[in-house]
């Protein structure tokens, strides 16, 4: 799993594409948060990076997908796919390899937004004056939100070799479980059945978590959700035998 981890890593970090992919999320989360009207920090008058977690997700939906949509989906178009598979390793450690690649890389776009975070906390009157447990906590709720699109990419990889297939389905599926859940839940068509619907959302947890209290069936859900992709990422990955 490790020589899958490094290779993957090493790999992204020599594309010109990854530079490109991070500067792209920084860059646009930076607009949102200092110049975009309306939604940015100086507009707020308070001193918090909501607009940073309000926006992430939806930007991460585009730079998880860029980064895990040429994890198979390159290997079955170059060919080194069989090459890979006949190494001394086992699917799950192909999968769990590429997977932990694309949490790495994931922590390394999100590292830089602390530079935001301490001028925030600089610029508070008085300095600090900001609810350090709230954003810590969405800190966490980005990073495990990231990695369901992560687990979600890398299953959207396997089932295509076509980098833009890949790279289309990942959004897809990123966006529908992260707010179609919700937007259903709120017309109130099923009843009781609405609350199990609102808890498909994986919006509902990455507010939940956001509010700065770690609630263990928000843990339970996106530790599920990555497992559940995993699983089916391993069962198209298999497939290649059948």
């Amino acid at each position: 799993m490790l020589s899958v981890l490094k290779k993957e890593i090493n790999g992204f970090l020599s594309s010109l594409i990854a530079y490109i992919v991070m500067t792209v999320f920084l860059v646009a989360i930076g607009l949102f948060m200092w110049v975009v009207p309306g939604m940015n920090v100086f507009d707020n008058g308070y001193a918090n990076i909501d607009t940073l977690f309000s926006m992430g997700p939806w930007v991460f939906m585009f730079l998880v997908s860029a980064i895990t949509m040429r994890f198979f989906s390159e290997e079955k178009r170059s060919g080194t796919i069989e090459l890979l598979t006949t190494k001394p390793l086992t699917d799950w450690d192909i999968i769990l390899g590429k997977y932990f690649a694309g949490m790495f890389l994931v922590l390394f776009s999100i590292v830089p937004t602390f530079l935001y975070f301490y001028t925030v906390y600089v610029l508070g009157a008085p300095p600090g004056n900001m609810d350090i447990g709230a954003t810590w906590g969405s800190y966490l709720g980005l990073f495990m939100l990231a990695s369901c699109f992560v687990s979600i990419g890398i299953f959207a990889s396997t089932i295509t070799s076509n980098q833009i297939v890949s790279f289309i389905a990942s959004m897809f599926l990123c966006f529908f479980f992260f707010i179609v859940f919700d937007l259903f839940s709120d017309f109130k068509l099923l009843g009781t059945f609405d609350t199990v619907i609102q808890y498909l959302s994986m919006n509902t947890h990455y507010d939940s978590i956001s509010r700065g209290v770690l609630d263990s069936r928000d843990v339970v859900y996106f530790v599920s959700f990555n497992m559940a992709f995993l699983w089916f990422t391993c069962i198209s990955f298999a497939s290649r035998k059948w």
